[in-house]
């Protein structure tokens, strides 16, 4: 049978990333799709460093900030651009360059799949910054019904990206100390929780055993990275219709902290068509 490889990753802006590497990688894995996140260039900039790509880019209006893009080496055939929420208009500027979906036609008689790239609010729990947790809070109830209606769909869907929440104990190695951060609270972790009652799978998790780990995100500072000190905030989610067709899943973590091209490690997902 026919395979499909889905990579997603936070590049931290798209030219750093390829300046550190990050061109090897695709020459290496050869991706059938990337879905990629905090992209921060524009349409022409993207279109130079995925050259021969069907290329969807989708920016922040909010300069250096956010943008997410679907590349793909098979056709795009639709595209779909933020996720504007019924009688209340477009997107505020903040929740720009998070979400774009992009249908893409399959090889042979294989059909279609629809590949969404995300890349949800970090938010924080630091006084006097509270916006920023209202803002990731609102775009994840508007991830959440979007949700609700691609889970049902017939097309088999992907949703990938930075979503920026570890769901459980085993998703983070220090939990203990981060159970009043953001990107592990209750109220954000519930979230997936709700995602999976929809029939979404997360297949990191399906795939990669009870963990803990492996992790996708580590910061750039200390030795979190040598030490294994990662977060998995970095997801694959499938519909119904998908989930049954994904053989494996793996975290390309780099050999070492100077191989780095992000400070994230892209998932690596095969499907069978």
């Amino acid at each position: 049978m026919p395979e499909l490889t889905v990579a997603t990753a936070n590049v931290n802006g798209i030219r750093a990333a390829f300046r550190r590497g990050m061109d090897a990688w695709v020459t290496t894995r050869k991706p059938d799709v990337l879905l990629l996140q905090e992209v921060r260039a524009p349409q022409a900039v993207v279109e130079q460093h995925l050259d021969g790509w069907h290329v969807a880019n989708l920016g922040s209006e909010l300069k250096g900030r956010a943008g997410v893009l679907v590349a793909s080496r098979h056709p795009v055939v639709d595209v779909r651009r933020g996720l504007p929420w019924a009688g209340d208009g477009p997107e505020a500027a903040v929740h720009t360059g998070r979400w774009i979906e992009a249908d893409i036609a399959l090889p042979g008689d294989a059909g279609t799949l629809t590949a969404v790239s995300t890349y949800q609010h970090s938010g924080s729990t630091k006084p006097g910054e509270e916006a920023t947790m209202e803002a990731k809070y609102a775009y994840l109830e508007r991830t959440t019904a979007r949700l609700a209606e691609l889970a049902t769909a017939g097309t088999p869907a992907v949703v990938a990206g930075d979503v920026n929440i570890a769901h459980t104990r085993a998703d983070i190695k220090n939990w203990k100390g981060n159970l009043n951060s953001a990107g592990f609270l209750p109220a954000e972790r519930a979230y997936l929780d709700r995602w999976s009652a929809l029939g979404w799978t997360d297949l990191g998790r399906a795939h990669g055993g009870d963990g803990p780990g492996p992790y996708t995100w580590w910061s750039w500072r200390g030795k979190a990275f040598d030490n294994d000190a990662g977060w998995r905030i970095d997801y694959q989610y499938a519909n119904p219709a998908l989930a049954p067709a994904c053989r494996k899943v793996e975290v390309d973590r780099a050999p070492s902290y100077a191989e780095r091209w992000s400070d994230h490690a892209p998932v690596v997902a095969v499907y069978e068509l």
